[in-house]
C-alpha cells in the first residue's frame, strides 16, 4: 500500500500538475451562537438586517433561531476564504447589537429549555418544513443538541488531476472514476479521523448547566464552579453528550459505492422506528415532526463526513448524487476553534488539505460494516480520551498506540507537503507539519489541551472564558471589510427576503399537508420521471 501511495505522490508531483495542485476548491460553514451580553442564550430573532434565513447565500441559521451559519462560497485561495468569511462576521455583527458570538463549540449558560428556540424561516411551504425538521429533532433528541455549534470544511479536487490519477491506473477521469475516488477518500478519511478531534478538538469541557438537558452518559469532572471536563477529553460535542443519534447506530450506511450509499440512506428515511412513532407525527391538529421514520430526512444522517453535490430545483441530496455523481465532500468533525475570532485557521485548512490528499492517494479498499465500527470505537476513544499518552487504537487485527500512529501518518503527511510547497512556492504546508507536530510530540499542545491549560492556570471557568474571547473577537471584527462591501450584504438580505415573500405568495394556493405528501412520495424515487413531477415552490 505504502508503494501505491509514493506512485501517485509521484503522479502529483509531476510539473503537469503544479498548477492544478493550486486549484484545490474550498468552502466553510461556520456555525456561531448569538448569546447575550452577560452570557445567556439570545432570545431575540434573527437580525432583519442579515436577511432571510431560508434563502440568503452566506448567512443563515442551523438548528435554532439564535445559531447563525455563514458560508463561504467555492473559492480556490485560502487567503480569499477566510476574507469571505472574516467580512461575513464583521457585518454580522454590526447588527447583533450588544449580542456576542460564541466562540466555543458547546455552549454557554443554559437556561429552561423553553430558551432553546427552534429556528423560524416563514410561512412558505419550504420554510414550514425546515421549522418542522428542527422541531422533530427537539422531541427525538433534545433541544440543548439543537445549539452546539461546529465547523465543516467542503472539499474537492480540480478535473486535471483526477485525469492524472486515472492515467496512472490507464482509467477514464469519467464520473464513475471521480465518484470512486471520492468514495475511497471518505473510507480512508474514517479510518483516520480520529486524528481530527486529536488535534483540533477544542471541547474538553463545558459548563455545568449543559447537563440538565442531557442523559448525563458520560463520567465527567468538575474542574471550577459551573465547569465539568473530562480529564483527557478533546471534543464532547462529538461525544454522546452532542452530535450523536443512538437510533442509527445499526443502519450501516456503506461507503462503498454510491448504490449502496443511496439505498442505505433511502431505507433509513422509509423505515418506521419504534422510538420515533411514540412521539407521534400530527398530534391535535399539530405536526410534532416530519415522519415517525428512523431519519426524518437524509440531513438528519449524523457522519463525521458526507459526500456531495449540489442539488437542482426538486432533488434530494441522494438523487442529486445518482444525477451527477460525487462533487465534493464535507468534513463534519471539526470543532470552533476558540482561539480564532472566525472559529478557524490558515494552519487547519492547510493540515486538513494534506489529510484529505492523503486520504485520496492511498490505496482504499471497501469497508465491511465490522471495520466502520471499529473506526468509530477509535474516534469516540480520542474524543473521550485522545490526550492520554498511552490510548491505543485499533487497526486491523492489532492494538497501536496512537502516538506511533500519528508518527506515520505524519511522515506522509510531510510527503504532501513538499509537493505542496512546490506547487505553491513557499514552505506554508510544511511549517505547518513542523507546528502540528509539536502536538503529536506532547497532546497538551493540541487545542483541548491548550484551553484545559488555561482553565487550569487560570483558575477560571468555561463560561468566564468564552465571554473574554468573545468580547475580544467582537473588538477584533470592528475593522473595516477587505473583499466584500456593505453595499454587497444590503443587497443580499433585501435579494432574499423578496425571494422568501415570493415563494410564500407562490404556497397560499396550496396546502402543507399536499406539499408533505408529494416531498416524501418522490424523495424515495430515484427515476427522473417521478423527480419531474415534483414541482417545488
Amino acid at each position: 500500500m505504502q508503494l501505491a501511495f509514493q506512485h501517485a505522490l509521484q503522479q502529483l508531483a509531476q510539473p503537469a500538475n503544479k498548477n492544478a495542485l493550486t486549484q484545490l476548491s474550498r468552502g466553510i460553514e461556520r456555525e456561531g451562537l448569538r448569546i447575550t451580553s452577560e452570557g445567556h442564550l439570545a432570545q431575540t430573532g434573527h437580525p432583519e438586517a442579515l436577511g432571510s434565513t431560508l434563502t440568503h447565500p452566506y448567512i443563515t441559521t442551523d438548528y435554532a433561531e439564535n445559531l447563525l451559519e455563514f458560508i463561504t462560497p467555492v473559492a480556490q485561495s485560502i487567503e480569499q476564504t477566510l476574507a469571505q468569511l472574516t467580512d461575513i462576521h464583521r457585518y454580522t455583527y454590526q447588527h447583533l447589537g450588544d449580542e456576542l458570538l460564541w466562540p466555543l463549540s458547546m455552549p454557554c449558560v443554559v437556561g429552561a429549555a423553553k430558551d432553546i428556540q427552534i429556528a423560524r424561516y416563514g410561512s412558505s411551504h419550504s420554510g414550514r418544513m425546515k421549522t418542522l425538521y428542527r422541531r422533530g429533532l427537539t422531541y427525538r433528541y433534545g433541544g440543548a443538541m439543537q445549539i452546539i455549534a461546529g465547523v465543516h470544511y467542503n472539499f474537492s479536487l480540480p478535473a486535471p488531476l483526477w485525469q492524472s490519477l486515472a492515467s496512472l491506473q490507464q482509467q477514464q477521469a469519467d464520473t464513475t472514476f471521480i465518484s470512486a475516488g471520492y468514495l475511497g477518500l471518505i473510507r480512508n478519511y474514517k479510518r483516520v479521523c480520529w486524528l481530527i478531534p486529536y488535534l483540533f478538538g477544542a471541547s474538553p469541557a463545558l459548563c455545568q448547566s449543559f447537563l440538565k438537558h442531557t442523559d448525563g452518559a458520560i463520567e465527567l469532572e468538575k474542574h471550577a464552579t459551573g465547569t465539568m471536563y473530562r480529564p483527557f477529553g478533546t471534543s464532547l460535542r462529538m461525544s454522546d453528550l452532542g452530535y450523536t443519534n443512538k437510533e442509527q447506530a445499526d443502519l450501516n450506511i456503506s461507503y462503498n459505492s454510491i448504490n449502496e450509499y443511496v439505498a442505505g440512506l433511502r431505507s433509513a428515511i422509509s423505515t418506521p422506528s419504534k422510538q420515533f412513532a411514540s412521539i407521534g407525527v400530527k398530534v391535535a391538529g399539530e405536526y410534532r415532526q416530519l415522519n415517525s421514520n428512523i431519519l426524518q430526512i437524509e440531513n438528519e444522517f449524523y457522519s463525521t463526513i458526507r459526500p456531495k453535490r449540489v442539488t437542482n430545483d426538486g432533488e434530494t441530496p441522494t438523487q442529486a448524487l445518482e444525477r451527477g455523481g460525487i462533487e465534493y465532500i464535507e468534513v463534519r468533525a471539526l470543532d470552533v476553534n476558540p482561539f480564532s475570532a472566525i472559529g478557524i485557521t490558515a494552519e487547519q485548512i492547510r493540515l486538513l488539505d494534506m489529510v484529505l490528499l492523503y486520504c485520496v492517494l492511498q490505496p482504499s479498499p471497501d469497508m465491511s460494516k465490522a471495520e466502520q465500527q471499529q473506526t468509530e470505537r477509535n474516534f469516540n476513544r480520542v474524543v473521550l480520551d485522545g490526550r492520554n499518552p498511552r490510548l491505543t487504537l485499533v487497526q486491523g487485527d492489532y492494538e497501536r498506540p496512537l502516538a506511533d500512529w500519528l508518527e506515520e501518518l505524519f511522515a506522509d503527511f510531510q510527503a504532501i507537503a513538499q509537493v505542496l510547497d512546490d506547487a505553491y512556492g513557499g514552505q506554508d504546508y510544511q511549517q505547518v507539519i513542523a507546528e502540528q507536530y509539536r502536538a503529536v510530540l506532547n497532546p497538551e499542545l493540541t487545542l483541548s489541551g491548550q484551553l484545559m491549560r488555561i482553565l487550569t492556570e487560570q483558575n477560571i471557568d468555561n463560561g468566564r472564558l468564552g465571554m473574554q474571547l468573545a468580547r475580544q473577537y467582537r473588538e477584533q471584527l470592528q475593522q473595516p471589510m477587505s473583499y466584500y462591501s456593505t453595499e454587497q450584504f444590503v443587497q443580499w438580505a433585501k435579494q432574499s427576503w423578496q425571494q422568501q415573500q415570493q415563494r410564500e405568495l407562490h404556497d397560499q394556493a396550496s396546502s402543507f399537508d399536499d406539499y408533505l405528501d408529494e416531498y416524501f412520495r418522490t424523495a424515495s424515487c430515484a427515476s427522473p420521471e417521478c423527480r419531474d413531477a415534483w414541482r417545488p415552490d
